[in-house]
């Protein structure tokens, strides 16, 4: 495992993070996680070298933060930094703050969290918890000893990070969205320069766009497979961002052996500047074929659901970007209507708006519910 500076701290992070909120489940249930091979995808990552687990308090249905108290006793909650996040949207009161993180102690099974977010921020919440003291808060916990360091997760546009990076002289780090194409979405690339200046280590999610860049269509393999080191289209993905000195660590959210076998792999390889222009001229081609074809910018984060009319919005625009990006557009006609039950389907939304303010990546939703199924079934 190669280990990286972390901002201003006098500690050194794995490359790689595990993100806890992909474990696999059971009959396709996100709120039950099969626990044993989860555990053992989790404490395999960490003999392997990974020293930083990163969970939430909404992850699999509020399951997640319990399963991975559990699985790290046993001496492996010392051999780990433990992340959790403050669910920043449940916040009504400032009696909430101490609410939450107790709770999150309580599941976690520990004293102390040592890297916890002010979760998902957007100009909207970061308001609503500013004005309910959040940061003297924060002070206050740091001093008592419940929290370690402090940070905070983002889903807005650039200026509104810059002006959350610059509320607080204490930040230790942030967690941005950042993958070869989202170099202007979002904190972007502007972003993670800027809060790295400021001594902040930057946490990169999304690495791989929800898993949509490690199976790609022929066009992009193509460009892949001119390198001259064979790597996978995740590898391609992850290395990209390892390459900067600005990314302190890559979480990826792991759903399966392999894939942590086959992602710790890549970090054992990885370090800054480590591609060539070359390579990096590879990169570019990609993300430029990619942009030609790619609809809608899901992720498939969960952020939206549940929707109070029961629409199963990512499942639904991952069937439709499937069709459009691997050219089958008959087969994702036939998923909609196999594997999307009607109580599910698009044609329910309401137009509420309320997925709309949780998106992450300022989806219109409702426009694309109406639009999917009218293709798909009327």
């Amino acid at each position: 495992m190669e280990y990286r500076k972390f901002g201003s701290l006098d500690w050194q992070g794995s490359a790689l993070g595990f993100g806890c909120m992909r474990f696999p489940v059971i009959d396709g249930n996100n709120n039950q996680i099969d626990e044993k091979p989860a555990a053992e995808m989790l404490l395999h990552a960490i003999d392997q070298g990974v020293n930083y687990v990163d969970t939430a308090y909404p992850y699999h249905g509020g399951t997640s933060e319990s399963f991975v108290g559990k699985t790290l006793e046993g001496g492996y909650r010392d051999k780990v930094k433990l992340a959790t996040k403050l669910p920043s949207w449940k916040i009504e009161k400032t009696a909430d703050f101490d609410f939450y993180l107790n709770e999150q102690l309580e599941r976690l099974r520990t004293n102390q969290i040592d890297f916890y977010l002010l979760h998902a921020l957007n100009e909207k919440l970061w308001k609503t918890i500013d004005e309910l003291g959040v940061l003297s808060w924060v002070e206050k916990v740091k001093a008592d000893g419940r929290i370690k360091n402090i940070g905070f997760s983002f889903h807005d546009e650039h200026p509104i990070f810059k002006s959350i990076v610059d509320a607080y002289q204490s930040w230790d780090f942030c967690l941005i969205q950042h993958n070869f194409m989202d170099v202007d979405y979002q904190a972007g690339k502007k972003g993670l320069q800027y809060a790295a200046a400021r001594g902040m280590g930057v946490v990169i999610m999304e690495p791989l766009r929800g898993g949509r860049l490690v199976d790609p269509p022929q066009q992009i393999q193509d460009i892949w497979d001119k390198g001259e080191i064979k790597r996978s289209a995740a590898d391609w993905s992850l290395q990209w961002l390892w390459n900067q000195p600005e990314v302190s660590l890559v979480l990826s959210g792991m759903s399966t052996m392999q894939q942590v076998k086959e992602n710790i792999a890549s970090a054992s390889q990885s370090g800054i500047g480590s591609l060539t222009s070359a390579e990096l001229d590879l990169v570019a081609q990609a993300k430029a074929t990619y942009d030609g074809f790619q609809l809608i910018p899901c992720t498939n984060c969960g952020y939206c659901i549940p929707c109070p009319e029961g629409v199963d919005i990512p499942r639904i625009l991952k069937i439709y970007n499937d069709g459009i990006i691997y050219d089958k557009v008959d087969s994702a006609k036939t998923d909609y209507m196999m594997w999307v039950p009607d109580e599910n389907k698009g044609n329910l939304c309401v137009v509420c708006g309320e997925c709309e303010e949780k998106c992450p990546q300022d989806i219109p939703i409702s426009d694309w519910m109406a639009k999917i199924h009218q293709e798909y079934v009327e």
